[in-house]
């Protein structure tokens, strides 16, 4: 018990060091900018699937939200202790905040982050196991995009890992009109590794390799010159920009989460991705519509396997590229390869259909095109059913991952039938 006392205090006290070493600069973080911060750092990141204009959400119902008692901080301090993490754990005052985002707020988005993990999580630890990297990295994607693939942030960064258009292709992302690679978890994955193994040459520190990651590697140096030359993440705190500031507290508030969620009655909601899946390589034109009328697959779920196809064709004839179904449909796929790739393959590779320059994939025969402006109070499903068209639709039109987040002036392209 005395040594927890002890390491909570030698906590406090360095935060405290922090704190006071930014009221020198001018920079006091007061209670009330330590709040704005933290909503603002929330907004910023797609982890903004927890707080970004809550009104407009659909899967969040507040009268079902029930608080777990309040805990200790030596608890979570003892718990954070118990983790077998590369990655430093450290806890403070900002680190609980988001512990309680994770565990208590909003409980449900994190129910479906575990689900998802069963399926990404394997698939991210392995890749980072090649790279010799940390494999609690694997929590980075929870914070950057809550493990979904076709997420877009307010500056377009986009993806499970979060790349911009520049960045990603700097580091091999292949962009082209029919596939976004910065969508397919595994290829980003293979990105974020590159990346982060590079700045842990530069920097020595994990803690600080995950803030270069959300600012960039000039930001975490001009701060550890301002800090004077120390390269801690708690000294550099204060100088770092201000959305960077909470991005490795809710690193470690993410981690103590998907460790101790059973503490915290939470539970993993039902599957969201299938258990088993099968690759096949893909050396034609193909579209996600011949799969799905020749054997019978539900289009959505080719999708959400295979989001980096973003008209919803595989471009096979340029180069090999794969192809993800669950388990399940493996044989029937092989039985009619033949027969797939032949299906009205003139009507969906039409040169002018192939031209066109919509954002989004929608099969001919659609109609007309409608944008919609969202209003406070309004839900993807009651969009959907306002004009007569399918949730499933409405996300897919305008890359709206399942956890249904939309905002207050988004413009929503809706295509219905005359």
């Amino acid at each position: 018990m005395k040594k927890i006392l002890i390491i909570f205090i030698a906590n406090i006290l360095f935060f405290n060091a922090s704190a006071q070493e930014n009221n020198a600069l001018d920079n006091e973080i007061s209670n009330e900018d330590t709040d704005f911060e933290y909503s603002n750092t929330i907004d910023s990141l797609l982890s903004a699937f927890y707080l970004q204009n809550i009104d407009t959400t659909d899967y969040f119902n507040e009268d079902e939200y029930m608080p777990a008692a309040e805990l200790h901080d030596s608890v979570y301090i003892n718990r954070l202790s118990q983790i077998a993490s590369v990655v430093h754990l450290p806890y403070n005052d900002i680190v609980r905040r988001f512990i309680i985002v994770y565990t208590q707020k909003y409980r449900n988005k994190t129910e479906e982050i575990l689900s998802l993990g069963d399926y990404y999580f394997p698939v991210f630890e392995e890749i980072l196991y090649n790279y010799g990297l940390p494999l609690e990295l694997k929590t980075m994607a929870v914070i950057e995009s809550a493990l979904n693939p076709i997420a877009v942030s307010r500056v377009k960064a986009t993806g499970a890992w979060q790349f911009m258009f520049r960045t990603a292709k700097y580091y091999g992302l292949n962009i082209t009109s029919f596939v976004d690679e910065r969508c397919d978890p595994v290829a980003a994955c293979h990105a974020a590794a590159k990346y982060m193994s590079t700045m842990y040459k530069i920097f020595g520190d994990w803690t600080l390799v995950i803030a270069s990651y959300n600012c960039g590697e000039g930001n975490v140096k001009k701060a550890i010159r301002r800090a004077g030359g120390k390269t801690d993440y708690w000294s550099i705190y204060p100088y770092l920009p201000r959305e960077t500031r909470g991005y490795v507290p809710m690193f470690i508030g993410a981690t103590y989460a998907l460790t101790y969620y059973k503490e915290h009655g939470l539970k993993k909601a039902p599957p969201i991705m299938p258990v088993a899946v099968d690759t096949f390589i893909v050396n034609k034109m193909l579209h996600f519509e011949q799969i799905s009328k020749v054997i019978g697959i539900p289009i959505e779920t080719i999708r959400s396997l295979n989001p980096q196809y973003r008209r919803d064709i595989i471009p096979g004839k340029e180069k090999p590229y794969t192809l993800i179904l669950p388990h399940t449909y493996t044989i029937p796929f092989i039985d009619n390869e033949n027969l797939i790739y032949s299906y009205n393959d003139s009507v969906y590779f039409n040169p002018k259909v192939l031209a066109a320059p919509a954002q989004y994939s929608v099969p001919a025969g659609s109609g007309k095109q409608i944008v919609h402006i969202v209003k406070k109070g309004e839900t993807v499903g009651g969009i959907a059913q306002k004009y007569k068209v399918s949730s499933s639709n409405l996300r897919y039109w305008n890359n709206i991952g399942n956890n249904n987040l939309i905002r207050i002036g988004q413009k929503l392209v809706i295509y219905r039938k005359s």
